[in-house]
């Protein structure tokens, strides 16, 4: 595969310098424009301040691309949404020629690929409600549990069944560690209730398991640092119990079903909240993208420890 590596990038990793790669979704999907466009400068700015290098992950015109221009990430940000792209959908576009961003899979995927160990994201998709009935799991589990990666996120999306997606990422064998946290965030909410069976307090710990899979060895599978969304920045859990019962209502009267069932949520979410579960939201992004660059440098640092 022929990855479009921007300069910056390159340079960071002939130098053994820490990248970070960003998921681009939020921006391309989770935001209204232009307001997109500056919260993905600010989150690279972020990463540089950090002492670390962004890759926004995209593909353009059928090319995989780590780390984007301004232009190119105008290009994701503004007009029509651009097509969303996992793993399963990156050969049919590269051969066709489109464009899209990439989903937590895809973007995992192609860090990997390009020799980026951490990555930075929002909520995990995972097992939606009602798995019994439709069987709907998102792609990013499986392929988590292929792939050696960091994703730094915030925890299990509240849309979502979380206490089926902890359980079926035990299942997977992906590590889901708690960072400074003993229970799984829910991206918006910082505490879904459902525990975690280990805690970290500082990126030293992180980059120490992940020097400890590497040690071991066995198959290539993700670790995940779910950090939880500061409490003063939280989700009202109350409102958000309420609008998000509500949705599920609408959403089973309106007979949505399958890919339309998450962004019908997400839409009724933010327009029942107000915008708060947005604001929310976004808060944990940076959070995210803040660490996930600490983790980097350290990583970085001692890889030839």
């Amino acid at each position: 595969m022929t990855l479009a590596l921007a300069d910056e990038v390159r340079d960071a990793m002939t130098h053994g310098l820490p990248v970070v790669a960003l998921d681009p979704t939020i921006i391309a999907h989770g935001l209204p424009q232009p307001r997109n466009l500056t919260i993905a400068l600010e989150l690279e700015e972020s990463v540089r301040a950090a002492g670390a290098v962004p890759a926004t992950v995209a593909v353009l015109d059928g090319r995989p691309h780590i780390g984007l221009s301004e232009s190119e990430l105008e290009r994701i940000a503004t007009g029509e949404p651009p097509r969303k792209l996992s793993h399963r959908d990156l050969a049919p576009a590269m051969a066709t020629g489109a464009s899209g961003a990439t989903t937590i899979s895809g973007t995992a995927f192609l860090a990997a690929h390009a020799g980026i160990r951490v990555f930075a994201t929002g909520g995990l998709g995972g097992v939606h409600r009602g798995w019994s009935r439709a069987q709907d799991e998102s792609a990013d589990l499986r392929l988590l549990a292929r792939t050696r990666v960091t994703a730094v996120c915030a925890g299990v999306t509240s849309l979502l069944d979380v206490p089926a997606t902890v359980e079926r990422l035990e299942t997977l064998g992906v590590a889901l560690i708690g960072y400074g946290t003993a229970t799984c965030p829910a991206y918006c909410l910082a505490d879904s209730g459902v525990p975690v069976d280990w805690t970290v307090h500082d990126a030293r710990e992180v980059a120490a398991a992940m020097r400890a899979q590497d040690t071991l060895g066995g198959p290539d599978t993700a670790l995940v640092v779910a950090q939880p969304v500061r409490a003063a920045d939280q989700l009202d859990p109350q409102l958000h119990d309420r609008v998000l019962t509500d949705a599920l209502t609408a959403c089973e009267r309106d007979g949505v079903t399958g890919a339309a069932v998450t962004p019908y949520l997400l839409e009724r979410l933010v327009r029942d909240t107000g915008g708060a579960s947005l604001e929310a939201s976004l808060s944990a992004v940076r959070e995210n993208v803040r660490l996930a660059a600490r983790v980097a440098a350290v990583w970085a640092a001692t890889a030839h420890i």
